[in-house]
């Protein structure tokens, strides 16, 4: 039996916290969490602590640190308002599903209901947006509690848990002793592969004469990047990625055929509803990847390799479900399928990709035109990061194009805002992916109107000295919405045109290195200039106000659908 100390809760919680191997917070101190701020700095040495400006800003970072990391990230944040701040970090991690913990304070429990100062059910409010939440009263429930979060937020499927713990029970003196989870009854994270439906996938796989593989990120929660890169070089099965599977294998791998969604590659795209086999490997099917449902891959068997069972013909109807981790999955698949080539098919992506890249691409990263365009700044970061950076999006034009051009040689190297769609994402989630991944460059993609929606965090990063590096493409239009307004508003810009402030004064203000490039002549040097520094450094970009991003599915429409202009 584990030792038993007499301890208040809010020390439980610190040491529960390392227990767990959790030794990086991010949060915002206040009245009703104060007790367990007060023990974090009694294990200052032993817990590191980041100070956010704004509680959101503690969610994103937590969630970035995850993401690169592969650990369970931790936010902490008062009550009331505090809490409430957290919401729009948790929901992102619910639906890009990201392990995180987020413990809130409350008010005391006999005040609880009552309309206290900076009360707010919490609990109510987050459960649509959790996988668990939680609320301690007293604090011996707190190392069961604490240790069931993590159990869950970090196994099965990941996701957000939020423990919230009423100021009583941080006072509150009690016998600790830790012990962690290993399971719980009725929660089973992982389902035994069935061996029958391994063999009907493999016949499938064996008689396809022209399959396709769309990965997500189910690959890369599942560490299963390497079975991947063997399942398709065995089978010799083009394959394309999701926004948040993006990559799982290195982007010139010959059988990496680039992104489907709305604004995917057309190759891609195009043959989904041409194959005759789709082999969909931890994606859920997602409305952007799938367009109108009623003419999505209607010729094709599709097999699904999905750990979540909810996920199985939520949206679209498949043959075949292998319902298990992926790993497990591509094991037994690599083990029993024939090794095969598909020549012919492989050339039908050769030629629609040389159509995009003669209509789109070309343009995008190689511009007639004076004015600098998205592509080819990330082209040039590519260029002087070896094509090795941690590269952190925020939502909109900017996100697109860079999942579009940006070049990777290991996993873990995407991250970005997926289901949810957070404009405010990047900034504070490239703070804790370069702390979850320190050896490795993190670049901050922006656009200038996301930007301003956490901009606050710069003072995170110049307290922290967190070497992050971050370019704002700026358009001066909220870039995404008007090419919409463009394309189906009849060019009626209503508020979406920007006028914004020196981003390169307030980036020195925070006595963070900073540069504007306008021209193209001066955005290597720029950009390399931003890429060898030890510091963090900010980097504005000015570019074409109205390029918009193709290729591009309207909403609703079908993936065959998919326009070049």
């Amino acid at each position: 039996m584990p030792k038993k100390i007499a301890i208040t809760g809010a020390e439980a919680v610190i040491r529960s916290l390392l227990a767990e191997d959790a030794n990086l917070v991010f949060g915002y101190p206040g009245g009703a969490i104060m007790p367990i701020y007060d023990e974090l700095f009694k294990f200052q040495d032993k817990l590191h602590h980041v100070l956010t400006r704004h509680e959101q800003g503690a969610t994103h970072a937590a969630q970035g640190y995850a993401r690169t990391s592969g650990k369970v990230g931790v936010a902490m944040a008062t009550s009331g308002p505090g809490a409430t701040n957290l919401v729009t970090g948790i929901a992102d991690a619910q639906i890009d599903s990201t392990p995180m913990v987020c413990i809130t304070g409350q008010v005391a429990s006999h005040l609880l209901g009552s309309d206290a100062f900076q009360e707010t059910d919490i609990i109510g409010i987050s459960t649509p947006v959790t996988k668990w939440n939680y609320q301690i009263t007293k604090a011996c429930e707190i190392p069961e509690i604490m240790a069931k979060a993590f159990y869950i937020a970090r196994t099965g499927r990941p996701g957000p848990v939020l423990i919230d713990i009423t100021k009583d029970a941080q006072f509150e003196t009690f016998d600790y002793s830790y012990q962690k989870c290993s399971g719980i009854r009725s929660y089973t994270p992982i389902t035994t592969l069935s061996n029958k439906e391994v063999e009907k996938a493999v016949e499938l796989i064996n008689k396809s004469e022209k399959p396709l593989v769309v990965w997500g990120q189910g690959v890369i929660l599942g560490n299963a990047e390497e079975e991947l890169k063997i399942f398709l070089e065995k089978s010799g099965i083009p394959a394309a990625w999701t926004i948040l599977g993006l990559s799982a294998i290195s982007t010139d791998h010959p059988l990496n055929r680039g992104m489907v969604g709305m604004h995917g590659n057309y190759a891609p795209n195009i043959l989904t509803n041409e194959c005759d086999l789709l082999i969909a490997i931890g994606m859920r099917f997602d409305d952007r990847v799938t367009g109108d449902l009623k003419t999505y891959a209607k010729q094709a068997k599709i097999i699904h390799l999905e750990l979540d069972p909810a996920e199985v013909n939520k949206n679209v109807h498949v043959d075949l479900a292998l319902i298990s981790d992926c790993k497990i999955s591509l094991k037994e698949l690599i083990n029993n399928i024939e090794t095969k080539t598909y020549p012919d098919w492989i050339k039908r992506f050769d030629e629609l990709d040389k159509i995009e890249y003669d209509k789109v691409i070309h343009s995008d990263l190689f511009p007639s035109k004076d004015g600098l365009t998205m592509g080819e700044s990330i082209k040039i970061i590519n260029k002087h990061s070896n094509n090795d950076a941690i590269i952190v999006t925020d939502v909109g034009q900017h996100q697109m194009v860079a999942c579009r051009y940006a070049k990777f040689i290991r996993s873990k190297s995407n991250v970005t805002s997926g289901g949810l769609g957070t404009m405010g994402f990047a900034l504070p989630a490239a703070i804790g992916a370069k702390m979850g991944a320190i050896e490795r460059e993190v670049v901050a993609v922006i656009g200038d109107g996301g930007y301003q929606m956490t901009i606050q965090e710069l003072g995170t990063i110049f307290q922290q000295q967190i070497a992050v590096k971050i370019v704002v493409l700026n358009n001066d239009f909220l870039g995404m919405v008007r090419q919409w307004q463009q394309l189906f508003f009849d060019k009626r810009y209503a508020s979406t045109e920007m006028v914004n402030p020196d981003f390169v004064t307030i980036a020195k203000g925070y006595r963070i290195r900073a540069k504007r490039v306008e021209k193209r002549k001066d955005l290597d040097k720029a950009v390399k200039e931003m890429i060898d520094s030890k510091e963090p450094f900010f980097l504005e970009i000015c570019v074409e106000k109205e390029d918009n991003v193709f290729p591009m599915i309207p909403s609703g429409a079908s993936v065959s659908d998919i326009r070049l202009e």
